[in-house]
C-alpha cells in the first residue's frame, strides 16, 4: 500500500522532531558537563584561597550538574579532608577511584590522605599502586611519598627501601636522597649519610636542603673542614634561602 504524500510528510516531521529532541538533550547534557567543569575549577580556586564555604557551594553545584565526573569527587575529597570530615573525604576519594580506577593522581592524592590520618598500610599500598600504574609518569614520586609515610610511622627500614626504589628509577632525585641521608643521620649512621651526600653531589645538582644536611652531618662527625666547605657553598649558591639563614642556629643547636 502506497503512503500518501501527507502521510510521508507526517512521518518525516515526527522523525525530525525526534532528531531535534535528541540533539537538544545531548546539548543539555554537554552544557551540564561544562558547567560542572567550570564549578569544579572555581571550587578548587576558592579552596586554594582558603574560602572553604564558597568552595563547597561550587563543588556541591558541580556534583548536581555531573555526579559521574571523577574530577568533581576528587576535588570534593580534598575539600572534606580540609574540613576534617574523614568519612565524607574517604567516600569521595573512593568515588573518584571507582569512576577512574587507573587515574594515578587520584591514587596518589588518596594515599597522601590515608597517611595523613594514620592509615599507613593502606596509604603505602595505594602509593605502590600508583608506582606500578603504567599511566603514572613519575613513579619515583610515589615511592618517595611511601617512604615519607613509613618514616612518619617510624618504620625506618621499610622507608629506606622506598627511598632507594625512588633513586633506582631516578638517580638524580634530590628529595629522595635527602630523605635517605636524613634518615641515616637521625639513626646515627653518620659515615653512611656523609657518603650518600658526597656521592650524590659529585654528579648531581645541589639543593639547599642537601647542603644544610651535609653541614649537620659533618659537624656531628667533628669534620670542621667539610662543614665549613658545605656551609660556604650554601651561603654562596643559595644566599636568600631559609636553609642559609638556618646556619646561624646550628652553632646553638648542632643537631
Amino acid at each position: 500500500m502506497r503512503k500518501s504524500p501527507a502521510t510521508i510528510g507526517t512521518l518525516a516531521a515526527v522523525l525530525l522532531a525526534g532528531v531535534l529532541a535528541g540533539c537538544a538533550n545531548q546539548q543539555a547534557v554537554e552544557q551540564r558537563r561544562d558547567a560542572a567543569i567550570y564549578n569544579t575549577e572555581l571550587g578548587i580556586a576558592y579552596m586554594r584561597r582558603g574560602d572553604l564555604a564558597v568552595a563547597q557551594a561550587k563543588l556541591d553545584r558541580a556534583l548536581k550538574e555531573n555526579p559521574d565526573d571523577p574530577d568533581v569527587h576528587s576535588a570534593r575529597a580534598l575539600l572534606f579532608a580540609r574540613l576534617q570530615d574523614p568519612k565524607q573525604a574517604d567516600r569521595e576519594f573512593r568515588a573518584a577511584l571507582r569512576l577512574a580506577p587507573k587515574n594515578p593522581d587520584f591514587q596518589n592524592n588518596y594515599a597522601v590522605y590515608l597517611c595523613s590520618v594514620g592509615r599507613v598500610d593502606e596509604g603505602v599500598q595505594t602509593f605502590l599502586g600508583a608506582a606500578h600504574n603504567p599511566l603514572y609518569l613519575t613513579p619515583e614520586l610515589a615511592y618517595d611519598n611511601a617512604g615519607v609515610c613509613l618514616r612518619s610511622a617510624h618504620r625506618d627500614v621499610e622507608a629506606a627501601q622506598m627511598f632507594s626504589n625512588a633513586l633506582a628509577i631516578r638517580p638524580s632525585f634530590a628529595q629522595a636522597l635527602w630523605q635517605l641521608a636524613d634518615l641515616d643521620f637521625s639513626l646515627g649512621k653518620l659515615v653512611q649519610a656523609h657518603q650518600e651526600i658526597d656521592a650524590f653531589l659529585a654528579s648531581n645538582q645541589e639543593t639547599p636542603d642537601l647542603l644544610l644536611l651535609a653541614v649537620k652531618v659533618a659537624r656531628a662527625q667533628g669534620d670542621r673542614l667539610d662543614a665549613a666547605l658545605y656551609a660556604r657553598r650554601l651561603q654562596l649558591d643559595f644566599p636568600d634561602s631559609a636553609q642559609a639563614h638556618a646556619l646561624a642556629d646550628l652553632g646553638r643547636n648542632p643537631g
